[in-house]
C-alpha cells in the first residue's frame, strides 16, 4: 500500500494539470450565470473568474517553488501588450477622462490579462506528446458536449443562458423560439459560431493526421451547429478558411464531400439563407431631403432580418412609387403622429390625421437603393464611426477600455479605438509570433504531421476574418479557449520532450 506522502507528492506534481483539465470543461460548458453584477454595466463576475484566479495563483506558486516554469520569451511580449492596455486605461481615466466609470475600465483591462494567462499555464503543462493528446482529448470532448447541447436546444427545447442584452445577462433561463439562433452553452450565437470556426479546421487537422473517423464525425456535427447559429460572418470565415485549407493540402475527395455537406446543411436552414439573402437588398426608400429622415417600408417580424437606414443610391433611380410600400409608409407615419399626440394628451379626428399623413408623405422622395440589413447598418452608422473617432482622438493610446461601450463589432477598430496603435500593434505582434513560430517549425515535418498544426493556423485565419464583424477576442468563452489551445500548440511544436 502506498503511503499518504506518495499521494501528496503525486497530487502536488499534478495539481495544475488537474485544474487545467477541469478548466477545459468548465469554460465552454458552464453557462454564463452571474455571481455578482458590476454596477453601471451588464458585465458580471462569474464562477470561472474565481476558478481562473485560483488556477493562476497555484501556477505562480509552483513557479516560485520551481515545480513548473514560465516561458519568458512569450511572457515579455504579453507584458508589453498588458503595459499598453493599462497605460491606455490610466490615460482614459485620469488624463483625457474618456472612461466615465473607473472600475469598469479597470475590469476590462484585467479581463485581458485573465484571458491570456491561460496560454502560459497550458504551455507549461504540455511537456510530452502524451500530454498534448491528453489535453486535446478533453478539448474535443468538451466540443462534443457543446454540439450535443446546441442540437438539444434546437430540437428538444433545452434552455439557454445568454448575455445579448442587460436583462438576459441577469441569468434567466431562456427557451428559444423556432426561428431563434442556437447559442448552446455560450452567451450568444455569435461567440458559439466563432468558437466553432476556430475549432473546425483544428478538428480536420486531427482527422487527417490521426486518421480517426471520430474526428470527422465531430466536424460534421460542428458544421451542422454552425449553420444553426445562422451567423453570416462566421459562415463566411468557415468557407474561406476550410476550403483553402483543403486546397493547400490537396484533399480533393474531402473537398467535394465537405462541399456537398455544406450545401445540404445551408439550404436546410431557412434562417441562414434568409439572413444571407437580406444582407444587401434592392429596395425603395422614402427620404426627406431637407431633414435627412429615412423611412424603410417594411413589416417588422421576428422571423426576418429588417433592413437598416444605410443605403447607396442607384444611378437608374426609380421615381414610380410602389403602392404597397407607400401604404406601409403611411401606416408608419400615422402611428408616429398618434404616439406624439397621445403624449400631449390630444386626439385628432380621422380627417386631421389624414391631412398630416399626406403632408409628411409629400415631403418624402422615393429612392431606389441598395440597402443593408439593420445589423450591418448599425455598424456602419454608429459602432464603427464611434471607434474611428476614439482612435483619431488619441492615435497612440486610444481612449481606453470600455470608453466606446461594450461592443464595437469589429475587433480591429475596437483595438484601435480603445488602445490605439501601441496596444493594437503589440497584440498583433503576439498573434504574428504564434503564426510564425508554428509555420517555421512545421516546414520540415511530413504532411501528416504538418497538417495537424496547419489546422490551428487556419483556425486563427478564420477568427481573423470573424474579427472584422464581431469582437471575438473579447468574448470570454472563445478567448479562454483560443489562448489555451494556442499554448498547447506552441508547446507541442517547441518545448515537448517528444515533439509532435
Amino acid at each position: 500500500m502506498k503511503k499518504p506522502g506518495h499521494w501528496l507528492s503525486w497530487f502536488d506534481k499534478n495539481l495544475i494539470k488537474i485544474l487545467l483539465s477541469i478548466f477545459i470543461f468548465l469554460i465552454p460548458l458552464y453557462p454564463k450565470l452571474p455571481f455578482k453584477m458590476v454596477n453601471f454595466t451588464y458585465i458580471a463576475i462569474r464562477l470561472e473568474d474565481f476558478f481562473v484566479f485560483f488556477l493562476t495563483f497555484i501556477f505562480f506558486l509552483q513557479i516560485l517553488r520551481k515545480k513548473t516554469d514560465l516561458n519568458w520569451h512569450y511572457f515579455l511580449l504579453f507584458l508589453i501588450y498588458w503595459f499598453f492596455v493599462f497605460l491606455s486605461t490610466f490615460w482614459g481615466i485620469y488624463i483625457i477622462k474618456t472612461i466615465d466609470v473607473k472600475h469598469l475600465g479597470i475590469l476590462h483591462s484585467l479581463r485581458r490579462v485573465e484571458y491570456m494567462i491561460v496560454f502560459f499555464i497550458a504551455l507549461s503543462e504540455t511537456k510530452t506528446q502524451k500530454d498534448f493528446f491528453y489535453f486535446f482529448s478533453l478539448v474535443f470532448s468538451a466540443l462534443s458536449l457543446v454540439i450535443i447541447y446546441g442540437i438539444g436546444q434546437k430540437f428538444f427545447g433545452w434552455p439557454a443562458v445568454q448575455t445579448m442584452n442587460p436583462e438576459y445577462a441577469k441569468g434567466y433561463l431562456l427557451f428559444l423560439t423556432p426561428e431563434a439562433r442556437v447559442s448552446s452553452t455560450f452567451a450568444g450565437h455569435y461567440d458559439l459560431a466563432a468558437y466553432l470556426v476556430f475549432l473546425i479546421p483544428i478538428t480536420l487537422g486531427f482527422f487527417f493526421s490521426q486518421k480517426k473517423i471520430g474526428y470527422f464525425f465531430i466536424f460534421v456535427l460542428s458544421l451542422f451547429v454552425l449553420v444553426l447559429t445562422a451567423s453570416r460572418v462566421s459562415f463566411l470565415a468557415y468557407l474561406v478558411s476550410v476550403f483553402i485549407f483543403l486546397t493547400l493540402f490537396r484533399k480533393w475527395r474531402y473537398f467535394l464531400i465537405i462541399f456537398f455537406l455544406t450545401v445540404i446543411f445551408t439550404f436546410s436552414s431557412k434562417n441562414l439563407t434568409s439572413r444571407l439573402s437580406r444582407t444587401f437588398q434592392v429596395k425603395q426608400l422614402f427620404v426627406n431631403e431637407k431633414t435627412g429622415q429615412v423611412i424603410v417600408p417594411q413589416k417588422i417580424t421576428s422571423k426576418e432580418l429588417p433592413a437598416g437606414s444605410f443605403y447607396l443610391t442607384l444611378k437608374d433611380n426609380q421615381t414610380l412609387v410602389d403602392q404597397k410600400e407607400e401604404e406601409i409608409v403611411k401606416e408608419k407615419i400615422l402611428n408616429e403622429i398618434r404616439e406624439k399626440n397621445i403624449k400631449k394628451g390630444k386626439k385628432l379626428s380621422p380627417h386631421e390625421e389624414k391631412k398630416l399623413v399626406n403632408k409628411q408623405l409629400n415631403s418624402l422622395k422615393p429612392v431606389k437603393t441598395v440597402v443593408s440589413d439593420i445589423s450591418f447598418a448599425t455598424r456602419l452608422q454608429i459602432e464603427w464611426p464611434r471607434a474611428i473617432q476614439a482612435f483619431l482622438k488619441n492615435p497612440l493610446l486610444g481612449t481606453g477600455p470600455s470608453s466606446i461601450t461594450e461592443a464595437t463589432d469589429n475587433d480591429y477598430l475596437r483595438w484601435l479605438g480603445e488602445f490605439g496603435l501601441l496596444g493594437t500593434i503589440s497584440f498583433l505582434i503576439i498573434l504574428f509570433t504564434l503564426i510564425k513560430n508554428i509555420y517555421q517549425k512545421t516546414s520540415k515535418l511530413k504532411n501528416d504531421k504538418k497538417i495537424l498544426f496547419f489546422g490551428y493556423l487556419f483556425g486563427i485565419f478564420g477568427l481573423l476574418i470573424n474579427a472584422s464583424y464581431i469582437d471575438v477576442f473579447e468574448a470570454s468563452k472563445l478567448a479562454y479557449n483560443f489562448w489555451l489551445i494556442s499554448g498547447l500548440f506552441i508547446s507541442g511544436i517547441n518545448y515537448g520532450k517528444n515533439k509532435i
